[in-house]
Formats: structure tokens, sequence, C-alpha cells
């Protein structure tokens, strides 16, 4: 028996424990134990457009009501039938919230392997990659906590800020954020301040609720932090990119009633209010556009090349701390300067999260019940009840 977290498809509050039997392993499989995943208000987007974006085909229940959200963590293999993937092995990548999940490594190489599963075949491949912790250069044990909560984030966050940039901010002046304390919004704050202290991009502006305020600009990512309430004292004849992370179909309205035509480019991105999400139909200014950060990782792989893309992505992040060692970032151990011209160590502050995340019950796990709260790792001791 192995231990799987299930949730309803239109009910994310519906959730029970699983105890399907365990798979038999055919040739070709690999069975793996789920050690280490984190769980964030990214893991309730991907709950909020499960169906619209696929989420729910990785990790079938059989269940048309039920879904299993994906994670991002570690596994260890347990168990193999493939050759070139051996038992003992750790692995980084996407996983179920369960015990252990079996795999069908395709494209088997010294850096990694695909998931070719039939059902996995026709979703996108950055999702099926999982990469071998032996020899990727991120990795170092004492940063998987860091690593699982905010390496996927981050790469999106690089993503959007790329994607704006690539399109010369379409011509706006400022970018507005929503849900500007939640980990990708904050990254890609922490992109734009990167880039306007290279003497480029635009003035990036946190929205937040009042609680998060202060917690915000203590961030240093943002040029200016205001409460949602407040957007609207904003000028709306500075024209503006909106980075809609939070899905609030009210606050979209409010900012597209506010600058109408200026609104230069709408980004609707995550779901972290995922209760008031809503549709883009009948707003003023642009149609809002979703962004679909595969895609845009796509088409920089194919400029860039795999290894190009990661040298830019680990060049920037001062995350994992290998850029330091590499000598990719800056030379005092990764810091940017924030807009108030102090530095930003996006890697020091991840670490500081870390030494304070909240561990589960086990027992009371419930999805969205701290709306954009969610920030915590989570080890099979915990699942086993052992909190630490």
């Amino acid at each position: 028996m192995t231990a799987t977290f299930t949730v309803g498809r239109t009910d994310l509050r519906r959730t029970r424990w699983e105890e399907p039997p365990a798979v038999p392993l055919v040739a070709g499989a690999v069975r793996m134990r789920v050690d280490r995943f984190a769980l964030t208000s990214n893991n309730i987007t991907y709950g909020a457009f499960g169906e619209g974006m696929s989420y729910w085909s990785f990790f079938p229940t059989g269940d048309a009501s039920t879904g299993c959200i994906p994670v991002w963590g570690f596994a260890t293999v347990v168990e193999s039938r493939c050759e070139g993937v051996a038992v003992g092995e750790r692995f980084y990548g996407y996983y179920p919230i369960a015990d252990e999940v079996v795999l069908h490594p395709a494209a088997v190489d010294a850096q990694r392997f695909v998931d070719g599963a039939p059902h996995r075949r026709e979703l996108h491949g950055i999702y099926n990659q999982y990469l071998r912790c032996s020899s990727d250069p991120l990795y170092r044990p004492e940063d998987e906590d860091v690593l699982a909560l905010y390496r996927p984030l981050f790469t999106t966050s690089f993503l959007i800020d790329d994607f704006l940039a690539d399109n010369a901010f379409f011509g706006a002046r400022e970018v507005l954020v929503s849900s500007a304390s939640s980990k990708t919004a904050y990254g890609l704050g922490f992109c734009l301040a990167a880039r306007r202290s290279a003497g480029g991009g635009v003035p990036g502006i946190g929205l937040t609720s009042p609680a998060n305020v202060a917690f915000t600009e203590g961030l240093g990512c943002y040029d200016e932090v205001i409460a949602y309430a407040d957007v609207t004292r904003l000028s709306p004849e500075v024209a503006a990119v909106y980075v809609d992370m939070s899905g609030d179909a009210t606050l979209r309205a409010t900012v597209h009633g506010h600058w109408r035509d200026r609104l230069a480019y709408s980004c609707s991105v995550g779901g972290t209010h995922w209760e008031g999400l809503g549709g883009g139909k009948g707003l003023a200014g642009p149609r809002p556009i979703l962004f679909f950060a595969p895609a845009q990782g796509k088409k920089r792989v194919a400029d860039w090349g795999p290894q190009g893309f990661q040298d830019r992505l680990g060049g920037l992040d001062g995350l994992s701390g290998a850029g330091a060692r590499s000598g990719t970032a800056l030379a005092d151990g990764g810091g940017r300067k924030g807009p108030g011209g102090h530095r930003i160590d996006l890697f020091g502050l991840a670490r500081r999260q870390g030494s304070r995340q909240r561990r589960p019950d086990p027992g009371r796990v419930s999805l969205g019940a701290d709306r954009g709260g969610l920030n915590f790792t989570v080890s099979a001791a915990d699942t086993a009840g052992e909190h630490r």
C-alpha cells in the first residue's frame, strides 16, 4: 500500500489520503520514494488551473472527480527495472504528494531522464524531466529545502522578466505585480531590480494585502509596495503592465478600469486568490493573456541552447549559491542592488525563510485555509508524524 493525497477537482478543500495498492514494476520502470517536496501557493495554482492546464493529467487518481496536485522535490530510486537508473540514486523533479511514484524513464543520460509514460507524452516536457542530484551543478544536500521551495518558482520569475524584456515591456513605464509577497512574484521583483541595476528595465510595483505590506517592503525587490485598496492612487497616465499572480477577478477589474488603454499588457500568471478567480471578459483595456512559462522556456532553450539557458538562469539567481561558486554571479556573493540601492540576496532570504518553514500536521493537511500563506517543505519524516 502507498499513501497518496488527493483533492476534489472542483473543491480543493475536499481532501483525503488514498491508499491504493502498490503497482508492480514493468520492464523499464522505476519506483521512486518521495522524500521531500515543497508545498506553496504555486501548488494551489496547479489545483485551481488543473482542468484547463492539464495538471490533473500528470498523476491520475483513476477517479474523474479527484486529482493529485503536483509538487516539486526530491525522490530516491528504491526499485529499478531500467538500465541506467540505479537503486539509491536521487532525483529532483515533479512528483505527486505521495509516499512513492512509479516512473518510466526515457532518454536517460548522465544528467537526467524524461518520464516516458504514455499518459505524459503529450504533456509539456519541462514537467517530465528528472535531474540527477549527483550531476546537477545547483544541488547541495544542505540546500534541498531552498531548492524545492524556490527553484521552480524562480525559473518562472526569470521567464516572466525575460518575456517582458523581450517585448520591450510593451512600451510600459512600470510593472504592477499582484500577490507581491508570493515567492514567484518577488522572484520577478528581484529580476526587475537586477535589470534596473544594470541600467535597463522599468520600475516594479508590488501589490499586496495590508498585512503583508511591511514584509514585502522588507524584501527590497520592488520600487514601491502598496496595498490592494490603494492601487487607484497610482497615476493612470503612466503606462503599465499588469502581472497578475493572484487571479483575483475583482482586483483585475479595478486595475483594468483604472488604467484602461494605458494598460499596455495584462499578463495572467497565477491564482493565489483561488476563491476569487474569474474570467477576463468585458474588461477595459487589453485582454488578459495567460503566461505559460514552459513556452517561453522552450523559446529560450532554442535561442540559447539548454546549457546557455541554465547558465543565464544560474548566473542571475543568486539562489542556490551556484552562481557565486562558479563566478557567474556578482563578486559580493550574488546579491543584487535593489531600487533603494541596498543589496538583494535572494539566496540569503530563502535560507532565512527556510529556517522558519512551517511543518504540516499530516492528519490536518488543508489547502487554501490560509490564502497565499502556504509555505513549507515536507519530508518523509513529517508524513510519519515526526515534526522538525
